[in-house]
């Protein structure tokens, strides 16, 4: 790219040069801005709230813990979607240094700060107020400590390292806690700990491709300068394993597992899901964008969708 010149005589830097997957957008419609810029395609982070449905699968469920299940998964989206809103308004300056996040609607100024403000401080208290009113207290809860913890990561856990990814691993434990509170039944200390580990797994993966997309521009996101490659390598194995010998354990020694043996099954699945993640990740750069990977990748979706079927199966006739 040939500099050109800037104001006063100076040479101006040029940007980073964009691929064609990251080619500037045509100006959208504000409507359409603002539904990108609460990130829908990360909703699918929010499905583990159909988990306590999925594993109590044995209890007969009527039609209506199926609707609070998904009464629980529009609430989330909407809460988190504010929640990626405030990241973004807070940092919008760094965005636009970032090769891939300049293109966000917010830092491409596709959507104005106030209009992103408004949506914000109306629809995180819906949210908040239609969680209280229809699927009850203990639901609320969860959603609102998902949401303060969310928060804190935007303004300060995510530049104290290690705080940051056990931040962002604990929002999905809750929401793996919240469908359970939504539906009504008992949270496993199982589902949970596998939940943990995964989420620590898929957190630790995120930085180490962030890492080397960013390469020796660290400082679009400074906390990446505490990490290394090798440190974040050994961390993924450390979880890995574990969350892989955690769910086996599941498997045949939890309640729900030692009556259902069939529930072994799904251990193969979780294995490929694992491998195909860092295969993806080491060798198609795909790492720091897992709900993207989970949509276009899909020899992924097809074992997660044959992981459900298997698991629902086994819990429901496996006995």
């Amino acid at each position: 790219m040939i500099p050109l010149p800037g104001a006063g005589g100076t040479t101006a830097r040029p940007s980073p040069p964009l691929s064609a997957a990251e080619s500037p957008p045509r100006k959208r419609a504000l409507p359409v801005a603002l539904l990108l810029a609460l990130r829908p395609k990360q909703w699918t982070k929010n499905l583990l709230l159909f988990a306590g449905l999925v594993f109590t699968a044995n209890q007969r469920h009527p039609l209506s813990d199926v609707l609070l299940a998904v009464g629980a998964f529009a609430i989330f989206c909407l809460l988190s979607g504010c929640a990626y809103l405030l990241n973004d308004l807070q940092d919008v300056a760094a965005d636009r240094q970032h090769p891939k996040k300049r293109l966000r609607p917010i830092a491409s100024g596709e959507l104005p700060p106030g209009i992103a403000w408004l949506f914000f401080t109306l629809a995180t208290p819906l949210a908040l107020l239609l969680a209280w009113r229809f699927i009850g207290l203990p639901f609320l809860l969860a959603a609102s400590l998902y949401f303060a913890i969310t928060v804190a990561y935007s303004f300060r856990l995510k530049h104290i390292v290690l705080l940051d990814v056990l931040a962002l691993a604990s929002g999905f434990v809750l929401r793996a806690a919240a469908g359970a509170l939504a539906i009504r039944v008992e949270s496993s200390v199982w589902l949970l700990l596998c939940t943990l580990l995964l989420a620590l797994f898929l957190g630790l993966t995120k930085r180490r491709s962030e890492l080397v997309t960013l390469g020796d521009r660290p400082a679009t996101r400074p906390i990446l300068a505490e990490y290394s490659l090798p440190m974040l390598d050994q961390m993924i194995n450390i979880v890995a394993s574990a969350c892989l010998m955690a769910y086996s354990l599941y498997t045949f020694n939890s309640p729900t597992g030692g009556k259902r043996h069939y529930l072994m099954a799904t251990i193969p699945f979780v294995l490929y899901g694992l491998f195909r993640y860092l295969y993806l990740s080491h060798r198609r750069g795909m790492g720091e964008a897992p709900e993207q990977v989970l949509i276009e990748d899909r020899p992924l979706l097809i074992n997660l969708v044959l992981y459900i079927v298997t698991a629902v199966l086994a819990v429901r006739f496996g006995q």
